[in-house]
């Protein structure tokens, strides 16, 4: 199933059904054959984009009143099937209807989104309101980061990160996530495992603008921190690893300058066409008299098309490696075309990271078919 058939005529119905229980004078019909219309050519975000549309056509003008109508959804709300993955995107339209309709409405508005969110997070609904009204949103986010619902609680952590996939980047977040940190420290040890993954993706969102602020906060958390705040400092820290910051290793309990004899780095075949495996193998010896914890890493360097080389950091392994031990490691990498990157033909390059830095590097020829 394609993600954009998560917002079908069945999901329709489902919009319709309830909302037809607390407003009779829904269209309900007219309603599900002006969706059907040109619906199947739709990609998902023009999907919702249609169905909010469809949607303004059959509800009221008042927005109080689509806030009276939405708060009343959840007892009629038909939740799909248990095993469709996607049966929570009927209600996405319905969130992101609140902040197209209900921007100039901003309390009822939060009322709205607060109530919806369990149906469908309304991480992506909420940003318009935080940057048109960022003290009251600040208010609201506070009294959320209690709230006995934890997806409401989620949602003060996903809702206001920095560079959301598929939402709208924050960029006073970007520069100064100052504002968020108060709410992450008290989310940090939720109950919820949903809640704690959310604020370690807002810390990896901070950490690609503003490193040393996660740096600092993850230290000042790591003293008599708990077992979820552990898991948390570390998936936070993800892109700090991958980007080889000199700070993170020590303080997830990596060598901080590991004692190593970069033996070899070697490729069983150095000429590739896209859609072949790399394949590689490298081996390492510990010179240190102690036990080394190391995260290893491994760099692509794809060309791009004004022939300049962009790093891809690619998780390898971690592990102890004990007092003049060797360690032989060998990956297999299938080069294969991907929606997010576009490859062009030309020398490439392959490298060996271990706690940030780079100790063995190769070429390889990569071939595009026109």
């Amino acid at each position: 199933m394609l993600m954009k058939d998560g917002l079908n005529i069945s999901s329709a119905e489902r919009i319709s059904g309830a909302i037809s229980q607390v407003y009779p004078d829904f269209a309900a019909e007219q309603f599900l054959q002006q969706i059907e219309v040109g619906l199947t050519s739709l990609e998902l975000k023009q999907r919702v984009n249609h169905f909010i549309e469809v949607l303004a056509k059959h509800l009221p003008a008042d927005f109080s009143a689509c806030h009276h109508i939405f708060t009343q959804l959840k007892p009629h709300w038909d939740y799909g099937e248990p095993d469709d993955p996607l049966r929570s995107f009927a209600a996405w339209p319905v969130t992101d209807f609140v902040a197209k309709y209900g921007l100039d409405h901003p309390d009822l508005a939060f009322d709205c989104l607060r109530y919806l969110t369990n149906l469908f997070s309304a991480e992506f609904a909420i940003r318009p309101f935080i940057e048109k009204y960022p003290e009251l949103s600040a208010k609201y986010l506070k009294q959320w980061a209690t709230d006995e619902d934890y997806h409401v609680r989620r949602l003060t952590s996903e809702g206001t990160r920095p560079r959301l996939p598929w939402g709208i980047r924050l960029q006073a977040f970007c520069q100064n996530p100052e504002p968020n940190l108060a709410l992450l420290e008290q989310l940090k040890d939720d109950d919820s495992e949903y809640v704690r993954r959310s604020v370690a993706n807002h810390l990896n969102d901070i950490a690609k603008d503003n490193p040393d602020i996660v740096i600092d906060m993850c230290k000042r958390w790591q003293k008599d921190a708990s077992n979820n705040t552990q898991w948390v400092i570390k998936h936070a820290c993800r892109s700090l690893i991958k980007s080889g910051h000199p700070q993170v290793f020590p303080l997830l309990g990596f060598t901080k300058s590991p004692k190593l004899l970069a033996e070899d780095l070697s490729l069983v075949n150095s000429q590739l066409t896209l859609g072949d495996t790399l394949t590689f193998t490298v081996q390492l010896t510990s010179t240190s008299m102690s036990n080394q914890k190391l995260a290893i890493d491994f760099v692509i360097y794809h060309m791009k098309a004004n022939g300049q080389l962009s790093a891809k950091v690619f998780k390898l392994k971690e592990l102890t490696l004990k007092s003049k031990a060797s360690i032989e490691l060998t990956k297999q990498h299938k080069i294969k075309a991907i929606t997010t990157r576009k490859y062009y033909s030309g020398k490439h390059k392959i490298a060996i990271q271990v706690n940030g830095k780079e100790v063995l590097i190769k070429d390889f020829n990569l071939t595009v078919p026109d």
